[in-house]
């Protein structure tokens, strides 16, 4: 569905000192972002804080952002609950924001189904869904792991349109080789950007691409261009880096990175903090920021 775009990011929602969602600063980071290379965006998924949103918030905030966005690239939304029918309410009203491009639906959490549940909350979805929907697989957050089988039997379904894929390369290549021919791969996981491309899905959707857009973009060029050795090289510099981002609970140490370069966006909501000044540093460091 979405054809040439290989690096998307998942954006952050940036706070006021009120910690209300702050919009200009969101702005300036969207053109930041585009300027780098971003393709496309995530918005209201997990580095967003979603879970601390209220339902108006990532309303408002998901019409503020296709003005911004202004059609130059795609957006998918996070809509995702562990309630099938919460899921399909919000969507619809998603639905009605014209500039959203996909849904965006995490695996359920906490209530931790099993395959033939995860199917039947995907289908129902899908067959009631307004948007195309993007399955979000992230083990490491939910609490389950949905099968790659699993994800291969929902890409056959017209109106689930791609995965953002949070396991093992093991997984990814499996999931690459065998879903429909016009199903949207993509790692959520920012060490596998290069690797990801290479096996044939479209690419990342990425946290790092906050901090280092001009670098993975490049990273990209070079792999399109045949430079196989200068993408490796850039990869495997960023990845330090982007385990870096995520050596603190996320995305408290992205957040500090881009206000560290001037963008503002402020801190967390609880129940995750800010970096102290301990944290920050050793996270600099890393960073060479």
């Amino acid at each position: 569905m979405f054809e040439n775009v290989d690096l998307m990011t998942a954006i952050i929602t940036p706070f006021d000192k009120q910690g209300l969602i702050d919009f200009e600063a969101l702005k300036k980071l969207t053109e930041h972002l585009l300027s780098t290379g971003s393709k496309g965006f995530v918005i209201g998924g997990t580095t967003g804080e979603t879970p601390t949103l209220t339902e108006d918030e990532k309303l408002q905030l998901y019409r503020r952002f296709v003005e911004i966005v202004d059609s130059r690239v795609p957006i998918i939304a996070g809509v995702g609950s562990n309630s099938t029918a919460n899921t399909i309410a919000f969507i619809d009203k998603v639905s009605q924001i014209k500039g959203i491009d996909m849904a965006l639906v995490v695996v359920p959490y906490y209530n931790k189904p099993n395959q033939r549940g995860m199917i039947a909350h995907f289908e129902k979805i899908a067959q009631e869904s307004p948007l195309p929907v993007m399955i979000y697989n992230i083990p490491g957050r939910t609490g389950v792991l949905m099968d790659k089988e699993t994800v291969v039997k929902l890409s056959k379904n017209s109106n689930i349109c791609g995965v953002k894929q949070c396991n093992t390369m093991d997984d990814l290549e499996y999931i690459v080789e065998n879903s429909a021919d016009d199903f949207d791969v993509y790692s959520g996981e920012d060490a596998q950007a290069l690797f990801a491309k290479v096996i044939g899905a479209n690419g990342v959707i990425s946290v790092a691409s906050h901090i280092y857009g001009n670098e993975m973009s490049e990273m990209y060029r070079s792999l399109d261009d045949g430079n196989y050795q200068i993408a490796g090289k850039i990869q495997r510099k960023l990845t330090p880096k982007m385990a870096a981002l995520f050596m603190y609970p996320s995305p408290s140490p992205v957040k500090a990175a881009l206000n560290r370069l001037g963008y503002n966006v402020g801190g967390c909501r609880l129940p995750i903090l800010a970096l102290n000044d301990d944290e920050q540093d050793n996270l600099f460091k890393i960073l060479d920021l």
